[in-house]
């Protein structure tokens, strides 16, 4: 969606009526309150040394892309790319006698960091009883007024409101903040010129073993997955594995799989684990929740296992022989909790390291003993480039979520990684690929890096749909996409939910847009910080804020319990995108419901690649999007694939591009 239509959508009148239902101050019954910020992530030292300049009062009109905050401070007065950059038309200036102190009032009760708007008069930041009570800020203002280190939290205006959104008002010409880099958004100390040094340090896992091997239950479809279709394309592939005993695998990881709760194995898990235990590279392509993660990790624990591991102790420079690398933070840091189950008990140390976390602490981690290393790419290379990984006694490379690994937003540090001299070319490693998506053009670019003998399996339909997922795409323009958000929240209660928009600022503005009708929600996406991130996964499934609003960057990979609903507020640009976003809900055997909701002006390009993936996984197509790509093919119709399809083809066959569009571009490491 182009800004101009997302301001239209968000006129001041349309936002002012739902901003009203909602008092500035506290209420002793008001239902909101419960998700009021509270104090428990407020530090001390989140404070920057700068001084405070009082904002009377947020952008007036639609200056949702221009002017969030005051105006006249031209460009240097907003954040980039941030949460709170031109929410203007959220907040519309009145200088009646209320005065902005009651008409500013859209963010309170934001169950992930939203404070409560902004006030005329000296104080520019709102009161909190929660903040009031603990007697950590003077007479309600929210943060203490004047100069020093208290005076204000660095780059983040509501920082300390639990989950920290926002960017805080600074001293100087421009009265809040640039984002700027991903440490540059962590609290720290500033330096010359290079913003302030990343601090977060995340909390230890639990080590317990009942916590280690803590799941969810499969569904009631789990059997159905060995109706799929499998097709193994390449020379000699190994027999499928029939049940995880017929492997020659040690004692500790067959107690171990039993513990984690897989009693038999999945399709893509029969076919990839026999062949990576037979040392061949592999690219396999699942739907989504359907035990992939487990289908590398188990063969590569085994091997390692089999051919014997050093013993992890502390050295400057760790050498794994396994390295696995997955786009997102969440992402990785799911693969490490898994990879801990199988090798409880064992020798094998694996050490999980992410962006937005102090670099410290991951060298720490590493230097303590690595033998699987879990990293996203921006981290891997930066603590290779610091010496702390040596490479020459890496096996095994696994790229999980593959696709996006090799396209355009990670292509070029995968070809730096086995660039380094001393990572084993292919022929010397084995690499492993797994994804619920395979365009063609990735395929292509997946031959750089497998050995020319590798096998490609495919479990369905390539990048087809889970059919537990019950899909429903319904005709809504943009001026009514909220209304139909709020209609489908309350019908479905306090089941749990995620809601997938295009933008950063968007997911901030529809998660605070929830809380003003009284649905608990918070949000995340590649500007919140990291601390703020796992806090809003945290409330998300703990059911605090049963509404997760998302971009892409909670797209793949993140395998959450008792997701019911996805709804798609905006339609990503590629049918793949749309296929992991729904991928969220109907995991491991379990049913879930998607909704998309599909624009006439924006979202025509889809109507063909969603009608092949709705007939795919046996799903009602309307009439209304068969006309629609009967229309974009010039009186054509759309041509259709068989159910039983085997290939290797991508989903969109040519019809549209897989490259993510700049809007999809995340802070994803």
């Amino acid at each position: 969606m182009i800004e101009e239509d997302w301001n239209a959508e968000i006129g001041d009148e349309a936002l002012l009526r739902s901003l009203e239902k909602v008092s500035l101050l506290e209420r002793p019954n008001d239902p909101s309150s419960v998700f009021s910020p509270s104090v428990d992530s407020f530090d001390t030292d989140e404070f920057v040394n700068t001084q405070h300049q009082p904002v009377s009062s947020f952008g007036r009109g639609r200056n949702f892309a221009a002017k969030g905050f005051q105006e006249g401070n031209g460009e240097d007065a907003l954040p980039q790319n941030r949460g709170f950059k031109g929410f203007g038309q959220g907040f519309h200036e009145r200088n009646a006698v209320d005065g902005a102190s009651t008409q500013n009032r859209g963010f309170k009760g934001f169950r992930g960091g939203f404070g409560q708007g902004a006030r005329d008069g000296q104080r520019g930041i709102p009161q909190s009883g929660a903040l009031r009570e603990s007697g950590s800020l003077a007479d309600g203002a929210g943060f203490q007024e004047g100069n020093g280190e208290d005076a204000l939290p660095q780059n983040r205006g509501f920082k300390g409101f639990r989950g920290g959104f926002g960017q805080g008002t600074k001293g100087g010409q421009g009265d809040i903040p640039q984002s700027g880099t991903p440490s540059s958004r962590e609290r720290g100390t500033l330096t010359d010129g290079a913003g302030p040094k990343v601090t977060y340090v995340p909390p230890p896992p639990p080590d317990d073993e009942e916590a280690i091997f803590a799941r969810y239950q499969t569904g009631m479809n789990f059997d159905k997955y060995d109706e799929n279709v499998v097709e193994v394309s390449g020379l000699d592939p190994p027999a499928a594995l029939m049940s995880f005993a017929d492997t020659n695998m040690c004692h500790t990881l067959t107690v171990n799989i039993a513990k984690a709760g897989y009693s038999k194995p999945t399709p893509v898990q029969k076919y990839s684990i026999p062949i990576i235990l037979a040392g061949r590279d592999l690219m396999a392509c699942a739907q989504t929740g359907s035990g992939k993660t487990a289908a590398f990790l188990v063969p590569v624990v085994a091997q390692m296992m089999r051919d014997g591991v050093t013993a992890s102790s502390f050295k400057e420079q760790q050498e794994p022989e396994c390295i696995i690398t997955a786009p997102t933070r969440e992402l990785v840091n799911q693969i490490f909790l898994e990879a801990r189950k199988f090798v409880y008990g064992t020798c094998i140390r694996p050490v999980v390291i992410y962006g937005g976390t102090q670099t410290d602490y991951s060298i720490r981690q590493v230097k303590q003993g690595c033998n699987i290393l879990c990293a996203t790419p921006g981290r891997l290379l930066d603590i290779i480039g610091r010496g702390k990984i040596g490479l020459h006694n890496v096996k095994y490379l696994v790229l999980d979520e593959a696709d996006r690994m090799l396209d355009m937003g990670f292509g070029a540090d995968m070809k730096k990684l086995v660039s380094f001299p001393d990572m084993p070319q292919k022929d010397k490693r084995q690499t492993l690929m797994f994804s619920a998506t395979f365009p063609e053009e990735v395929q292509r670019l997946a031959g750089e890096f497998l050995k020319t003998d590798f096998l490609f399996v495919v479990v369905g339909h390539v990048g087809g749909a889970c059919s537990d997922v019950q899909q429903n795409i319904l005709q809504v323009s943009q001026y009514f996409k909220r209304d139909k958000l709020i209609e489908i929240l309350h019908s479905i209660g306090n089941e749990r939910t995620l809601v997938f928009v295009d933008t950063k600022k968007k997911a901030d503005f529809i998660a605070c847009f929830l809380c003003q009708e009284n649905i608990p929600a918070t949000s995340i996406h590649g500007d919140r910080e990291q601390r703020e991130r796992e806090i809003a996964l945290r409330d998300f499934r703990s059911g605090k804020c049963p509404v997760l609003v998302a971009t892409s960057v909670a797209a793949r990979g993140l395998d959450i319990e008792s997701v019911q609903h996805v709804i798609n507020f905006d339609l990503p640009s590629t049918i793949e995108e749309y296929v992991h976003r729904i991928g969220r809900t109907g995991r491991c055997g379990n049913t879930g419901k998607a909704v998309g909701f599909f624009d006439n002006n924006s979202d025509g390009h889809l109507a063909q690649p969603l009608i092949k993936v709705l007939s795919d996984a046996q799903q009602e197509v309307p009439v209304w999007l068969t006309e629609i790509a009967f229309e974009s093919e010039g009186g054509r119709l759309p041509v259709h694939t068989q159910k039983n399809y085997r290939g290797r083809g991508s989903v969109n066959a040519g019809e549209v591009r897989m490259e993510c569009s700049a809007r999809e571009i995340e802070s994803w490491d």
